[in-house]
């Protein structure tokens, strides 16, 4: 077993590295490629992070121990594991179903981005845990979760277009509920994740505001800053 735990760690592990380095350096990916990701990459995260569960359950094993456990040099694994492991299906069905729906708004409005912004929350939550964690294993895809959420609803703030807010309005409106998770109300509940995960969001939101979709800018709006200048130059004269 211990081998074949080590076997798949690598191998996700290069896997993850390899996507991690071509969707982020590589600009010239196209849009083939993105639309080809948007059909298999999410539901075949899904179905790992339920085949997890699954073999886990079957096989009476304990994959906790393969969470992110902080300040624990063997608990740098989990950074790339956590989001595959649940506590039970309770647990797991709460969490892939938002982030099922998250991810598949972050696909279809951001399709350019969404590589991005999925690898670097998974990075960034898992790091931050792993440095500013509670000492206990930290598991599940909750964080990934709040970050997905957290994206969505600020970055139609940051780029102030009609439809982007309007996803805004409606991540509140089925997911407001799930502020109650950024404070440690319930101790069995990983609420760094929760919190480090919004953060996360909110930082990607914003250092790519001026990337992917746009406010467009109408004819009126261009007359108006025009207006101005020719005013300004009379003056001078």
């Amino acid at each position: 077993f211990c081998l074949f735990s080590y076997f798949f760690f690598f191998f996700f592990l290069f896997l993850f590295l390899f996507s991690f380095f071509f969707f982020f350096f590589n600009d010239t990916a196209t849009t083939e490629i993105y639309t080809l990701s948007l059909h298999d990459a999410l539901p075949i995260l899904i179905l790992l992070i339920w085949l997890a569960w699954f073999v886990e359950t079957t096989l009476h094993l304990d994959f906790a121990v393969y969470g992110i456990f902080p300040r624990k040099l063997s608990g740098l694994r989990g950074i790339l594991f956590a989001p595959f492991i649940h506590s039970g299906f309770k647990h797991l069905f709460d969490n892939t179903i938002p982030l099922f729906t998250l991810l598949a708004a972050i696909f279809y409005f951001y399709r350019d981005l969404a590589f991005r912004i999925l690898l670097l929350t998974w990075l960034m939550v898992g790091l931050w845990v792993w440095v500013a964690g509670r000492e206990a294993y930290h598991i599940g895809a909750s964080g990934l979760v709040y970050g997905f959420a957290s994206f969505l609803f600020f970055s139609g703030i940051f780029r102030r277009h009609i439809p982007l807010l309007a996803i805004s309005m409606l991540v509140v409106f089925l997911y407001g509920s799930m502020v109650w998770g950024l404070f440690p109300i319930v101790p069995e509940i990983s609420y760094e994740s929760h919190m480090l995960g919004a953060i996360a969001g909110v930082m990607l939101a914003f250092h790519y505001r001026k990337f992917g979709p746009q406010r467009p800018v109408y004819t009126w709006e261009e007359e108006e800053e025009e207006d101005p200048g020719k005013e300004s130059n009379i003056e001078l004269q």
